[in-house]
Order: C-alpha cells, then sequence, then structure tokens
C-alpha cells in the first residue's frame, strides 16, 4: 500500500473517531442539562405550592410536608405520533367530587414504551374562560394507586396547529389538586387513557 494512501486512511479513522468522541461528550451533557432542567421545574412547583395565593395548601390550612418525585429518566421524554380524529364528540368526564365536566376530543398520541404500544386521547377544554381551547390530557398507569396517586395524574401538552407530533415528558407529569386537598374538583382520565404499562416518572404520592 502507498504511504499517501495509507495516512489517508489514517486519517479518516481519525476524523470518525472524534466526531463519536464528540457526540458522546455532548449527550452527556445534554442529560446533564436535561437533569437540571426537571430539578429546576420541580423546585419551582414546590416553591409554588409552599407559598403562593393559588396553592391548594393555602385553603383550608392543608399542611404542606414537600412533594415526592421519580428520579429524572430521558426515558420518559416520548416522542408521540398525532393522529387526527375525524368527527371529534364531545367527552364527558366525572370529576373527584361527583360533578361533570365537558371536553372536545382533539387527537391521539401514539408512542412505544417499554416494547408496548400506547395510546392516549388528547382533549381540548371546551368551558368559557382563559383556559379555553387549551389541551388537557390526563392518564393512569399501572403505579396508580401505588407508587402514584390512585385517580391518575396530569400532563401539560402545548398545542401546535398542523403538528404532526408532540413530546410527552413525564417526568412532568403532576398530581391535580385533589391529591392534596378534597375540596377540589378533578376530572378522571378517560377509560382511553389508562395505560398498561408502569409510568415511573414524575410526581409520586404526596401521602405515603
Amino acid at each position: 500500500m502507498k504511504r499517501p494512501k495509507l495516512i489517508s486512511i489514517i486519517l479518516v479513522i481519525a476524523i470518525v473517531a472524534f466526531v463519536i468522541y464528540s457526540r458522546q461528550g455532548n449527550q452527556t451533557t445534554t442529560h446533564e442539562e436535561y437533569a437540571a432542567f426537571i430539578q429546576k421545574e420541580r423546585t419551582a412547583m414546590e416553591e409554588f405550592m409552599k407559598g403562593e395565593a393559588g396553592s391548594p395548601f393555602n385553603q383550608d390550612s392543608v399542611p404542606f410536608n414537600g412533594l415526592h418525585f421519580f428520579p429524572a429518566d430521558v426515558k420518559y421524554r416520548v416522542k408521540a405520533k398525532l393522529k387526527p380524529i375525524d368527527g371529534k364528540k364531545v367527552v364527558i368526564l366525572s370529576t373527584s367530587d361527583g360533578k361533570e365536566q365537558k371536553y372536545l376530543e382533539y387527537a391521539f398520541a401514539e408512542f412505544n414504551l417499554d416494547e408496548t404500544e400506547n395510546r392516549l386521547l388528547i382533549l381540548e377544554v371546551m368551558e368559557t374562560g382563559p383556559q379555553r381551547g387549551k389541551l388537557f390530557l390526563a392518564f393512569s398507569d399501572e403505579t396508580s394507586g401505588r407508587e402514584t396517586y390512585g385517580a391518575g395524574r396530569y400532563l401539560e401538552v402545548k398545542k401546535v396547529p398542523a403538528a404532526k407530533s408532540v413530546e410527552l415528558d413525564f417526568n412532568l407529569a403532576y398530581n391535580p389538586y385533589c391529591a392534596y386537598n378534597d375540596r377540589y374538583s378533578c376530572p378522571f382520565p378517560p377509560k382511553e387513557n389508562i395505560l398498561k404499562v408502569a409510568i415511573r416518572a414524575g410526581e409520586m404520592n404526596y401521602h405515603n
């Protein structure tokens, strides 16, 4: 083999090795930054619960003893396909205080987790007021009633017109207010949103 050709091959191998090493380094940094982001969100949530006027702990003198979370795990930040719904129907959800709330079907979010195909129904708020038109996602899973609140948890979803996918970050899943204070009215997840997998991410039971 001629020397110039050998040098070229060695140079290519070195460049490939550098690229792989750089990507691995960036991935580690990304994970660290992601964990820091989740921790920042959780700290802000606890600060709100402890002292803000809108906190459920400021009503009826309910004591605040700190929130509990699963460790942040990027596995539970999933990209789901959005499946539009033709002929959208009104969905009536029962609430924790025996009442009902009406929502409009928006889309299905489909994703794979733990080698299981999952599907969640995303709803749109119909009530008049500042929340009208916003998306609502309530779900329960195999941890519900054990490690997490028995009536399910909520997840914020951003509405992006014409989007074909959506990020569902279960590390940001949170309890409805009725998990802390029985005076609140909280809608239960629709039957479509009872998952057969364990979502060990986000907020855990408040009352251990």
